[in-house]
């Protein structure tokens, strides 16, 4: 069997560090590379003190064909939750001794299902299906959340101006906002501020 090519992804160096170290001594099974594009298997390790959206990983997610697999020392976390709706494929403890960390990253990576992934409009934050917006409130939420004025959601979305009122108050509404910086700060946390997302041409109301 070919080693797994994996690459450690993580916001503190001396993790990356650590967790290429642990995994080196598995040279037979773990060939470590240095891009995301080489890899058969992505490290990720969460930001676990992050309540917002990751743009990083959402990138990762989208443009990847790569096994994402989660790093974190908590069992579970808001970020984690997000991923794995969005298309990672597990979860691993950092806690994990090395023989155990690279048993589990093989098991996945041959177990994980080829047919899931990323889904086609990028929504896909545990939060945004709660929230019960139907898909023309949430582009509209999408577009404010991007910067948008009223007037050029209109123009986007080949709407009215007062059809666009009314989406924004009956999205307020569901949302718990009553203010368009709530609006934007509500966006950014459910990961609608990636314009590529949000670019379709007129969603059913």
């Amino acid at each position: 069997m070919q080693p797994v090519r994996t690459h450690v992804v993580d916001a503190h160096e001396i993790d990356v560090a650590g967790i290429s170290a642990v995994l080196s001594r598995f040279g037979e099974r773990i060939h470590l590379v240095d891009t995301t594009h080489d890899a058969d298997v992505v490290l990720y390790g969460v930001r676990e003190q992050q309540s917002g959206h990751d743009a990083d990983l959402h990138a990762l997610l989208r443009s990847h064909s790569a096994t994402v697999i989660l790093l974190g020392w908590r069992a579970t976390s808001p970020q984690s939750e997000w991923a794995l709706s969005c298309g990672a494929h597990g979860h691993l403890s950092k806690t994990l001794g090395g023989d155990e960390l690279v048993a589990r990253v093989e098991r996945m990576h041959r177990a994980r299902d080829r047919s899931s992934g990323f889904p086609e409009d990028g929504h896909c934050h545990p939060g945004l299906r709660l929230a019960g917006l139907t898909p023309r409130e949430l582009e509209v939420i999408g577009l404010i959340t991007q910067g948008l004025t009223n007037q050029e959601i209109a123009d986007r979305a080949y709407i009215s101006i007062n059809s666009v009122k009314t989406y924004v108050r009956t999205a307020y509404r569901k949302i718990g906002v009553v203010r368009r910086s709530q609006a934007v700060s509500w966006g950014v946390q459910h990961g609608l501020d990636v314009a590529h997302d949000l670019e379709r041409a007129g969603a059913p109301a």
